[in-house]
């Protein structure tokens, strides 16, 4: 149990015993910081929510649960007080951040993590971008989002694998061969083809294009593409557990399409009109009927993905994650009905889409197209900018809320741009520490761990906003991994990074004068380093131990 959590626990069991046997509830206590200074460390509505059952006024409630918290928590309380309409704000002993400091060290890397209350198998599918062109920069926020939601769910607790679903099956892939095949012949593209600069470089590398079957040139071509967007996505840090192969859903007899359909037939839910095998997905809330296969026989995107759900299904994942770009709101209903006509329960299929990402430079936002080639590869852009400010950027905002990545401000290397920000703060942590020395850092983590630093100054109102912001962490990994939000732990790292700013400005940490202050700054400054890097971490960003001098770009 973290720090918060007991004092939460105090809290509930107070109000328990306050509301008593047989009595309403009223929902659970909140403990929170106060937004304001003066108002206490943490502050608690649990007065006003006992106040209908126990039938007196939050304030004088609030009195009594302060009275109950002062006996449970002993030293650990300093004093209480009674604000507004009947909040309890409680101000918390130094001892108490001691013991605080004390649990996050011991904790170390493993800080934070395993907070899920019933982890998952849960499989993250995100990208797939057909494999008919390199990665576009726009991709890199499905990416970054992708992969860091990943890590955050497995550092929660969960078991999570990371998939890309590789359409390499269908009309634009035969597209990509008759595109090749014209640039090889030194031609215009076909209508609805790729002319991109790329395909100029296929055709080359290709033997004999010119002369080429559209289908296996598309096949060869898709093969050389994979690889390209295989190595773009692990120098972003993004790696996966599986490419898996829309044509594998074709491959056998039956096939998994086949296999698909056959059950959906066998539950009653497809019927046949006009020559087409249509799957009535109006019966589990799409607005109309969905084809599965053609009139002539060929199978529908459609039916590739209700074979690829119940393939995810057949594997043991219990949540699938599927992360899509900003036009694919229509596919909401139909996967989720897809999902229910297969006997799946279609709230484990949770779809993401990710809002568009505009690339801002001089105040002008850039426009692109893949398919007429006008556009921005991701690897142009972690070449202008790299991997680290890159993500941290694409994080920033809600996946859900359109994105504008100021160029000019991701290239600066000064406090104004958040990353740089961040790993500063981090990097002057590991600086101090060296000039510290290894043995002095170890005797203060060891005091400090043990509650043995000897500390009698009081804390100065820095080490206590910091060491606040430290236990906040666990909550916030919780956050971002329950509302699929890493976004959250963007904010974190800057608003920590922020706090240790005014830590170090306000507090002396080497050569502190009292007996213990300078043990406890070190282990408080260890403690924060060590959060810095694993919330990071968990966006795919580093935490350099050194970084050039601070300037403007």
């Amino acid at each position: 149990m973290t720090p918060l959590q007991h004092l939460r626990a105090a809290v509930e069991d107070a109000s328990a015993a306050l509301r008593g046997d047989g009595a309403a509830a009223g929902g659970a206590p909140t403990v929170e910081r106060p937004r304001r200074d003066g108002f206490g460390d943490y502050s608690t509505n649990a007065a006003m929510l006992l106040a209908p059952a126990v039938g007196r006024p939050p304030r004088e409630i609030a009195e009594r649960l302060g009275d109950a918290l002062r006996e449970s928590l002993g030293g650990a309380l300093e004093r209480y007080e009674v604000a507004g309409p009947g909040f309890l704000n409680l101000f918390l002993a130094d001892g108490w951040f001691a013991d605080a400091l004390a649990h996050v060290l011991a904790a170390g890397d493993a800080f934070g993590s395993g907070g899920a209350s019933a982890p998952e198998r849960i499989l993250v599918e995100f990208v797939s971008a057909n494999p008919t062109g390199p990665v576009v920069a726009a991709s890199g926020r499905h990416a970054a989002y992708g992969d860091a939601l990943a890590r955050i769910l497995g550092f929660h607790g969960h078991e999570v694998a990371r998939e890309y679903y590789l359409n390499d099956a269908g009309s634009q892939v035969r597209k990509l061969g008759e595109s090749v095949r014209a640039r090889a012949r030194g031609e215009e593209v076909p209508e609805g083809g790729y002319e991109g600069d790329y395909v100029i470089e296929l055709a080359r590398e290709i033997p004999d294009a010119a002369d080429g079957d559209p289908d296996e040139l598309a096949s060869i071509a898709v093969g050389l593409m994979y690889e390209r967007i295989k190595a773009t996505l692990e120098r972003y840090g993004v790696t996966y557990d599986r490419f898996f192969s829309e044509r594998s859903l074709y491959d056998g007899e039956p096939s998994p399409v086949q296999r698909a359909q056959a059950q959906l037939d066998r539950l009653g839910h497809t019927y046949r009109h006009d020559g087409a095998l249509w799957l009535r997905t109006t019966t589990f809330g799409d607005d109309k009927d969905r084809v599965l296969e053609r009139s002539n026989g060929e199978p529908t995107y459609f039916a590739s993905d209700v074979a690829y759900l119940e393939s995810k299904r057949d594997r043991g994942f219990t949540r699938q994650l599927n992360v899509f770009g900003a036009d694919h709101h229509g596919y909401v209903a139909r996967l989720k009905a897809a999902m229910e006509a297969l006997g799946g329960d279609p709230e484990t299929l949770e779809i993401l889409i990710m809002r568009l990402v505009h690339f801002v430079e001089g105040g002008e936002r850039e426009k692109m197209s893949k398919r007429r080639g006008v556009f921005t590869t991701l690897d142009e852009l972690i070449d202008e900018l790299g991997v680290d400010a890159t993500r941290f950027f694409m994080l920033q905002r809600s996946h859900d809320t359109s994105l504008d990545l100021d160029l000019d401000l991701a290239r600066k290397q000064s406090s104004e741009n958040p990353v740089y920000y961040v790993q500063y703060a981090h990097a002057r942590i590991a600086s101090m520490l060296e000039r510290a020395g290894e043995q002095v850092v170890a005797d203060a983590l060891a005091a400090a761990e043990a509650g043995t630093t000897g500390r009698r100054e009081p804390l100065d109102p820095a080490e206590r906003t910091l060491t606040k912001k430290l236990l906040a962490f666990p909550a916030e990994v919780g956050e971002a991994a329950d509302k699929r939000a890493p976004h959250r732990l963007t904010a974190y790292a800057l608003e920590l990074a922020q706090d240790f700013t005014a830590f170090y400005r306000d507090c002396r940490v080497l050569g502190a004068e009292g007996e213990g202050v300078e043990a406890h700054r070190i282990a408080l400054s260890v403690a924060t380093k060590r959060t810095i890097a694993r919330a990071l971490g968990l966006l795919g960003v580093s935490a350099p131990d050194e970084m050039a001098r601070e300037h403007d770009a």
